[in-house]
C-alpha cells in the first residue's frame, strides 16, 4: 500500500499539518507517543502507515479524522482488483443477503474472531494480519450509517458451537455480538440447526447486494479470494438458492433463542 497514491497523500498531508501546527518532529512525536525518529520515517515513507498512529495524529492535529479516513481509502485501493467491485456494491447495497457455511459472515465479525479466521493462513505476516483486520472491520461501518441496508444472514447451528477450550472465549463473545446485532432492526440473523444434515448452501459461501436500482449483484468467496457476479441467469440462480437456504433456517425470534442457548452452554 504504501506505494499508492493515496498514501503519499497521508504523508504529504501529515507533514503539512504538524508544522502548520508549529511543531517539530520531536515535539510532535512526545505527543503521539511516538520518538521523533520514528515520525520522520513514517513522513519519509519509510515505516509503514500505523492506525494508531494516525488516529493519535488526529487528535493532536485536531483534523477531525481526516488522516485515518485517508488510510481507510489508501486501504481500499490497495484491495485486489477482484474485490473491488463488490466493495462498491456493498457499500451502495439497500439489502444484503448474506450465507456462510463454515464461519461467522464477516460483516457481523468481531474484532477478536475476525483476528483469529484470518490469523488461520499462516502465510501471512502479522502486519498483514492486522491489515486485513482493519479492513474487514471498516467494511462493518456500512451498518452504521444513516439508512444502513437491510442486511439478512443465515449461519449453521454448527459454525456457533465450533469452540474448544482455546477458542471458546473468542466464540462466546462472537455468539453474544450477533445477539446483539439483532437488536437492530435492520439486521437479522437465522441459524439453520444441526438436524438439517444436507441443502444446497452447503456448496459454499455467497453473498447477494441489491442497489438502489433494484439491480442484484453477488460474491462468491473462495480460497484463492472471490468472484463477484452480475450476469443476471447466475444472479438468478443464486437469488433461488438463497431462498432455499433461507428456507431451511429458523424463524427470528427461535434463531435468538438457540443463539442465546449457545452461549449458555458454555458457562
Amino acid at each position: 500500500m504504501e506505494g499508492e497514491p493515496t498514501a503519499e497523500l497521508i504523508r504529504t498531508q501529515l507533514r503539512r499539518l504538524r508544522q502548520n501546527a508549529g511543531l517539530s518532529q520531536e515535539e510532535f512525536g512526545r505527543l503521539v507517543h511516538f520518538s521523533g525518529s520514528q515520525v520522520s520515517a513514517v513522513e519519509l515513507g519509510q515505516r509503514p502507515l500505523d492506525r494508531f498512529f494516525l488516529k493519535r495524529a488526529d487528535e493532536v492535529l485536531n483534523t477531525g479524522g481526516l488522516l485515518l479516513s485517508l488510510l481507510r481509502m489508501a486501504e481500499r485501493d490497495g484491495q485486489p482488483s477482484w474485490l473491488r467491485p463488490w466493495l462498491d456494491a456493498e457499500r451502495d447495497a439497500q439489502l444484503l443477503w448474506c450465507y456462510h457455511p463454515t464461519l461467522v459472515p464477516g460483516l457481523l465479525q468481531t474484532e477478536n474472531y475476525a483476528r483469529a479466521v484470518i490469523r488461520a493462513d499462516d502465510m501471512l505476516s502479522d502486519d498483514e494480519v492486522e491489515r486485513r483486520v482493519a479492513v474487514r472491520l471498516d467494511r462493518q461501518a456500512v451498518l452504521g450509517r444513516a439508512q444502513p441496508p437491510k442486511l439478512v444472514t443465515v449461519v449453521e447451528e454448527a459454525v456457533l458451537r465450533r469452540a474448544d477450550e482455546s477458542f471458546r472465549g473468542i466464540m462466546a463473545q462472537q455468539v453474544g455480538h450477533l445477539i446483539r446485532c439483532v437488536e437492530r432492526p435492520h439486521v437479522r440473523v437465522h441459524v439453520i440447526p444441526a438436524e438439517v444434515s444436507t441443502h444446497v448452501g452447503l456448496a459454499g459461501p455467497f453473498t447477494l447486494a441489491r442497489g438502489a436500482d433494484g439491480g442484484w449483484i453477488a460474491h462468491l468467496e473462495n480460497q484463492l479470494g472471490g468472484t463477484t457476479i452480475d450476469r443476471d441467469e447466475d444472479v438468478a440462480s443464486l437469488v433461488a438458492r438463497w431462498e432455499s437456504v433461507r428456507s431451511e433456517a429458523l424463524p427470528h425470534r427461535q434463531s435468538v433463542e438457540l443463539m442465546k442457548e449457545v452461549v449458555s452452554s458454555w458457562s
